[in-house]
């Protein structure tokens, strides 16, 4: 046995004009989180799903990151978040979808997997399971920061799906967007696609954490507002066992990106099944997986083995990471080379 390790992530892709304090900010944010982790995995009083559970409750009460407060909008200036998590010790899991009230969408996925004989809940169901679990809720307000009404403005105009809606030096020009009604583009800005239609922005935000502990039981969980401008009722990768998140008991995974190519790709699983049905070690794994399966989708991944093992690997131009191991490694990046 490896012993203990974490893993954090708060999206694959970053606007390459991020500015240092808003990269550092970031850091202190994953850091916080990884501490978190880490002292509860010492402490050896929680399992792995526990300690998955409180430190993605940590990246969705700050609204940094899109999960929990400060989530995108959906085109109605709504929220719907969704989170999943699961346990690989006994290969359970609880996920929620459309939800708008609940102040931990990560909590919520937990009791579904503890509480009730489901693993997924969605929208009113979803909601009325948290009222009947006494779980804490908020007005749909609390979740809705300035900068996200602001940017759903910005990608109205542009009749756009906005993948990184905090950058404003990222958001296209509204000549560049009318590229995707055919017209010709006035800038050189490329046009990513998503399910064949175009969309203006490429860099996602969702938080998730993976974790083995003492004893070598894998833990996954994601959590996510989704995109800015999405249509109600959009659902993506992060509540879906095996495409967004997935645990067993020799490795669990949590992914962030363009939900729908990871959906494709059963991003996740993929990961364990290359492991257990091609004997790659976890890194090896996780390359083939992003190298593979992604096909011409951007996307990203952490990853933790029950050998104690840390690992990720993402297309894009960056994620914001962080891992931990119990030998005293400990490392917080976001570029490819930190």
């Amino acid at each position: 046995m490896g012993g203990w390790a974490i893993a954090v992530h708060g999206g694959a892709g970053v606007d390459p004009n991020l500015s240092p304090e808003r990269q550092e900010e970031a850091k202190r944010l994953l850091t916080r989180c990884l501490q978190i982790g880490i002292n509860a995995l010492r402490s050896k009083s929680l399992s792995a799903v526990d300690v998955v559970e409180i430190v993605v409750r940590e990246l969705e009460s700050d609204p940094l990151f899109n999960s929990g407060r400060g989530s995108a909008l959906t085109a109605k200036g709504t929220v719907e978040m969704e989170a999943s998590i699961m346990d690989g010790s006994k290969r359970r899991c609880g996920a929620v979808s459309g939800v708008s009230t609940v102040k931990n969408p990560i909590s919520l996925a937990r009791l579904v997997m503890d509480k009730s004989p489901h693993s997924y809940l969605a929208f009113g169901g979803a909601e009325e399971f948290a009222r009947q679990q006494g779980v804490e809720v908020v007005a749909n307000e609390y979740f809705i920061t300035e900068e996200n009404v602001e940017m759903l403005k910005l990608a109205k105009q542009a009749n756009a799906i906005l993948f990184d809606y905090r950058i404003p030096t990222a958001v296209p020009s509204l000549e560049t967007c009318s590229a995707s009604a055919g017209a010709t583009p006035l800038t050189d800005t490329p046009l990513q696609l998503m399910n064949g239609l175009p969309i203006s922005v490429y860099v996602p935000e969702t938080v998730g954490c993976v974790v083995v502990d003492s004893e070598g039981r894998c833990a996954a969980g994601t959590s996510t507002g989704g995109l800015m401008n999405k249509m109600s009722g959009r659902i993506g990768d992060s509540p879906l066992i095996g495409a967004g998140t997935y645990a067993c008991n020799i490795c669990s995974v949590s992914c962030t990106g363009e939900g729908e190519a990871i959906i494709r790709g059963t991003l996740a699983r993929d990961v364990a099944a290359v492991m257990e049905y091609k004997g790659l070690k976890l890194q090896e794994a996780v390359d083939w997986v992003v190298n593979n399966r992604l096909d011409g989708g951007q996307a990203g991944m952490i990853a933790v083995s029950s050998e104690g093992e840390v690992a990720y690997g993402f297309n894009s131009n960056a994620m914001f990471r962080g891992s931990a191991t119990e030998d005293g490694f400990m490392e917080v990046g976001i570029w490819e080379s930190n």
